[in-house]
């Protein structure tokens, strides 16, 4: 069961990084990746390097007690959920990065549970004090990346009509 979680995050990836993949063709990427649909809305840059690092705090600190192996530590506060985002636009080469090492911490994390614990591994959402199961736990992971994956193709469309 683990593993049809893991090849739905690889497909979900795939998305993601095409999206990337259409910035980095840009004229003007950084451009691009600082666009915001609207005053107060999350630019493109965010909603993309905010998958990677939520997937690094759920593989270092919220599924498993491992901070020293983070690799964004110093920037979870400007990408982590319920954060403000800044003018600081990161580059496609800086957003591939953190998407990249996000994803290989959580395999790395997922990679010490078994089937047998999907429902009985149970941690506290800090943020929303509420206990969840490994196995809602991956589910909001898989859907979270699709649900931003979209923001930011959706963004990148009204960028290029706008």
């Amino acid at each position: 069961m683990i593993t049809s979680f893991i090849q739905a995050f690889e497909f979900n990836r795939t998305r993601t990084l095409g999206t990337l993949d259409q910035i980095a063709a840009l004229a003007d990427p950084q451009k691009a990746l600082g666009w915001r649909a609207g005053e107060g809305r999350a630019h493109i840059g965010w909603q993309l390097a905010h998958i990677g690092i939520t997937e690094e705090l759920f593989g270092v600190d919220r599924l498993a007690k491992r901070h020293e192996d983070a690799r964004h530590q110093a920037i979870w506060d400007r990408f982590r959920g319920g954060s403000t985002p800044d003018d600081d636009i990161l580059t496609v080469a800086e957003i591939r990065e953190i998407l990249e090492d996000g994803r290989n911490i959580m395999l790395d994390t997922l990679g010490r549970f078994t089937n047998d614990q999907l429902d009985s591994f149970v941690w506290v959402h800090p943020r929303l004090e509420k206990e969840l199961t490994l196995r809602t736990t991956l589910s909001i992971i898989n859907w979270h990346e699709a649900h931003h994956q979209g923001q930011a193709h959706f963004t990148l469309n009204l960028f290029n009509n706008s």
